[in-house]
């Protein structure tokens, strides 16, 4: 694991900041280092473009939040290039090395004594008259919602095909355990375990209280037809891409081919994470 990819978070410098004195360490461990562009213009040095680093990296050392992980998960997809998230401000559950340990974290990643935890992602798909029009690599969560203003929206839900129930609600989330602990915890779905291989569907603000989340199986397809006229009606994935729907398009939801590779520190303990992210038995 000699060839390392460097991505940062944009519109800070402190990244780049790390980054500057991370260079010179690196060489001296005999690695090739690919900065993507923008932290490499703020450090005058070449640059490769983020597009083209996980096809040239062994590792991806990604410097920001948890954001910035997530779109550089999505980055990455078949090409299975392992990610290593120092985390640059509030904590984060993907970005699990803080910035005062990278050099210790990376030396044990370039001795191969630092494990790699995959986890599932999904393929969205946007189906409109018969055809697929968008399709997306997921790392958090689909969701359809509606816009500000917009009134109630009517989502018929199918599972493997059997028709489930035409949900009444502001959304419809189908997290996998990574985005377990995002927005669809905030709809009242369950903390999965990373590792796990499940999928929540979770609706957002129902109108009936019964209809409440629930976890399938990954190997599950999920598909949810919009059946209201809104037009405010919106696909985002991962909270950073969206897409317009119209009435009658169909998401089409399934487990991915490819995995999200995380390097994981051997002393991270994931449930002193949820303690400290969630004040879990604070008063």
């Amino acid at each position: 694991m000699r060839k390392i990819g460097i991505i940062c978070k944009t519109g800070v410098s402190e990244p780049s900041e790390i980054v500057k004195g991370l260079l010179p360490w690196l060489r001296k461990k005999g690695c090739t280092m690919f900065v993507d562009s923008e932290t490499a213009a703020l450090l005058k040095i070449e640059g490769t473009p983020r597009s083209q680093i996980p096809a040239l990296a062994d590792i991806i050392v990604v410097l920001g939040g948890d954001g910035t992980m997530l779109s550089v998960a999505r980055l990455v997809g078949e090409k299975g290039t392992p990610i290593l998230g120092v985390n640059i401000g509030g904590l984060g559950f993907l970005t699990a090395v803080h910035k005062d340990e990278i050099y210790e974290v990376l030396e044990k990643v370039l001795t191969e004594e630092c494990s790699v935890e995959e986890r599932i992602m999904l393929t969205a798909c946007v189906i409109r008259q018969s055809e697929c029009i968008a399709e997306y690599i997921v790392v958090n969560d689909v969701v359809v919602n509606k816009g500000a203003l917009a009134r109630i929206i009517d989502l018929e839900t199918y599972i493997e095909h059997s028709y489930v129930a035409t949900f009444k609600a502001d959304g419809l989330i189908v997290s996998t355990p990574t985005g377990s602990t995002a927005y669809a915890l905030s709809a009242g779905g369950p903390i999965l375990y990373p590792t796990l291989n499940s999928i929540v569907l979770a609706p957002i603000c129902p109108h009936t209280l019964t209809n409440r989340p629930i976890v399938l199986p990954d190997n599950m397809l999920v598909e949810i037809v919009l059946r209201s006229r809104n037009e405010d009606v919106f696909l985002t994935i991962d909270g950073q891409v969206g897409f317009s729907l119209r009435q009658g398009d169909t998401i089409e939801v399934k487990k991915s081919p490819y995995k999200a590779k995380f390097f994981i520190p051997c002393e991270r303990d994931y449930f002193a994470i949820l303690r400290t992210k969630l004040k879990w038995g604070e008063r």
